[in-house]
């Protein structure tokens, strides 16, 4: 018995023996393992960061500064952002079509997204900082009846109708890479001017992220449709007592004091969603360009972001060639028309001319202009991206014009009519579109795709006063009848 007991007792001290070395072993290589993978996600942090820098547009001063900094201009200089990519360390389909295959993906929330499904052309932050509500789900409708009434031939008009967004309008495409860039540098609270698609946008993207928000708007210069939006997805809306440009001024102002995260299209990030735009037109046209792209103007973010996109996927040799591109203002906000046509100011491989530009403002505060249209999208007198807007004009050998409310409230009934409608400043394209092929700018056998930025209900009281009013020669107003059934079949026959 007494040998029996020793032995057991040996046993079991050899066995808890075993079973320290094998948990020290245990832990060592949990520890190790963690070590492993903890170096692995900073590695990949660190791939990702490395893919994407900001970088001056300046060239006299094209500083660089990592992306995670939230800056929204160059703090050497001033002047405007862009992102750029070191695209050797990306990985690049082949060919655009290659991105088709994420739609039998749709369960991923960033391959439905009309946005992340471009991911590696916008690669600035990883997978798990970026934001989607269901962005980009939009259609490139080729129509032939507003083909008929601005004079191009059947077959060749295309609208991308960007209203099919979350939100109304194509600022989603920006804010979904805005707000992604917010996540990545641990914003808190953000804030941006508007004349009313911005501040919806932004107010819906806020509240999905948990982060505070904060919209400037001016006094009476806001489409009742676009603040409702703002106010019922719960931003902390303020009236500013001007118009979109006293707001823009106030913002940035208010950003760099209080430390707030800058929505509005100075942000760079902002512009790389909206690129997005033209990757949808080329895929809705079978993977090919158009020959012309028609966007409106205003604070020429979506131009700037365009001619941007284009430029990047003939670089990559995604595309052959680069479409052209009319910008089209009203007369009533005509700034670019009037730097670009009148007082030629070009990009000039970025050293734009600044004198013409401040002499310009200067006239226009000397004379306390404030624009105005019906359009009031683009109601916007100095373009804060006019810069990178120049640059697109030299990318894709492009034109400016400027249309009548007039032209544009017609414009947009045509729209309404055999389309899916739109906001006001969408129906400046089309009316663009009518100009340039009656003078033969563009010809009527082109393949053309007009942007068409905002949803027909954005702005309901310029639509019911066209028709209510009799405004234009395609109004359609109601018409009153007697409580009769008699009365009210003669007017149905």
């Amino acid at each position: 018995m007494g040998k029996n007991k020793a032995k057991q007792s040996q046993f079991k001290a050899k066995t808890y023996s075993i079973k320290a070395n094998f948990c020290t072993i245990g832990s060592a290589f949990c520890l190790q393992l963690h070590l492993n993978l903890v170096n692995l996600l900073r590695n990949l942090s660190m791939s990702i960061a490395n893919n994407a820098f900001q970088k001056c547009i300046n060239p006299d001063c094209g500083a660089e500064f990592d992306c995670g900094q939230a800056l929204f201009k160059c703090p050497n200089c001033g002047e405007l952002l862009d992102a750029q990519y070191n695209w050797d360390k990306i990985t690049i389909p082949a060919k655009l079509s290659d991105f088709a295959k994420r739609w039998a993906n749709k369960n991923n929330p960033l391959d439905f997204s009309g946005v992340w499904r471009f991911r590696e052309l916008l690669s600035f932050c990883d997978d798990k900082n970026k934001i989607t509500i269901g962005e980009g789900q939009t259609i490139l409708q080729q129509n032939d009846a507003v083909a008929e009434y601005a004079g191009v031939k059947p077959g060749c008009l295309y609208l991308q109708y960007e209203g099919l967004n979350p939100s109304g309008s194509f600022k989603d495409n920006g804010m979904t890479a805005a707000f992604s860039h917010a996540k990545m540098v641990g914003a808190k609270s953000s804030a941006c001017a508007s004349t009313g698609n911005t501040s919806a946008s932004v107010a819906l993207y806020a509240h999905h992220c948990g982060l505070k928000c904060t919209v400037f708007i001016g006094s009476g210069r806001i489409a009742f449709g676009k603040l409702s939006q703002a106010m019922d997805y719960g931003a902390h809306t303020i009236q500013i007592q001007g118009d979109f440009d006293d707001c823009m001024r106030q913002v940035q102002d208010v950003c760099t004091k209080l430390g707030l995260y800058l929505l509005n299209s100075l942000n760079p990030f902002r512009l790389e969603g909206q690129k997005t735009i033209m990757y949808r037109i080329i895929e809705g046209l079978g993977w090919d360009v158009p020959d012309w792209i028609i966007v409106p103007g205003g604070n020429l973010g979506n131009s700037s972001a365009f001619g941007k996109a284009f430029y990047e996927l003939k670089q990559l040799d995604l595309i052959e060639r680069i479409p052209r591109m009319a910008i089209i203002n009203a007369t009533g906000a005509d700034t670019l028309t009037e730097l670009v046509n009148n007082k030629k100011l070009i990009w000039n491989d970025g050293k734009v001319n600044q004198a013409i530009i401040d002499d310009y403002y200067a006239a226009l505060t000397a004379k306390n202009f404030s624009p105005h249209t019906c359009a009031s999208a683009i109601e916007i007198s100095r373009p804060v991206n006019l810069k990178k807007c120049l640059r697109s004009i030299h990318i894709c050998n492009g034109i400016v014009r400027a249309v009548t409310d007039e032209e544009i409230l017609d414009a947009k009934a045509i729209i309404g009519k055999f389309g899916l409608g739109c906001e006001p400043a969408s129906a400046a394209t089309i009316a663009g579109l009518k100009n340039l092929i009656a003078k033969g700018i563009i010809d009527k056998n082109e393949r053309i795709a007009c942007v068409l930025t905002g949803h027909p209900l954005k702005d309901p009281n310029v639509t019911v006063d066209y028709h209510k009013e009799k405004q234009g020669k395609f109004s359609n107003p109601p018409i009153e009848a007697p409580n009769n059934i008699d009365e009210i079949i003669k007017l149905i026959n």
